[in-house]
């Protein structure tokens, strides 16, 4: 894949993703040709937030829930292909909830046991740049910078 910063001039550099972004949708709006721009980001980290400790309860509620509503939905789904009588169409969404969330909840126990303690916490990672560029092809550099000096400061 080619570097999409090769030969390209930064025109602004920014602390939050958001905004470089707004700077783009400016150059779109302004009828500048966006395809010559790209945003870079650099200082790239992966940062894991911990939300939550994890025990053998919550397992199982968590299995039981996602089970439940795979269960109800493929109930829905054979009571609405008309595959069943339509009074038994609900019976097949309840029967679809129960057996999904025990079905669920043992399977994420199994998981759970497998993994013998060593991660019992629940997270949310995502990746986090210290700065992000919004970079433009040489020959569109000058107008592009003019156009996000120009820019109106959000309110």
């Amino acid at each position: 894949m080619d570097d999409p910063s090769a030969a390209r001039i930064t025109v602004a550099t920014y602390t939050i993703y958001r905004e470089a972004q707004r700077a783009v949708d400016h150059l779109s709006d302004s009828g500048f040709p966006v395809e010559r721009v790209a945003i870079v980001a650099e200082g790239l980290r992966l940062v894991e937030q911990v939300t939550g400790r994890l025990n053998w309860g919550r397992v199982a509620l968590g299995g039981a829930v996602s089970g439940a509503l795979i269960g109800a939905f493929f109930g829905a789904l054979l009571g609405l292909l008309g595959l069943a009588p339509v009074g038994s169409a609900l019976v097949l969404v309840v029967y679809g909830l129960i057996v999904g969330a025990f079905a669920g909840a043992v399977l994420a126990l199994i998981s759970y046991a497998f993994t013998g303690g060593k991660r019992d916490f629940t997270s949310t990672g995502g990746l986090q740049a210290d700065r992000y560029m919004v970079m433009v092809d040489p020959e569109f550099a000058p107008r592009a910078a003019e156009l996000v000096r120009t820019m109106s400061v959000p309110s």
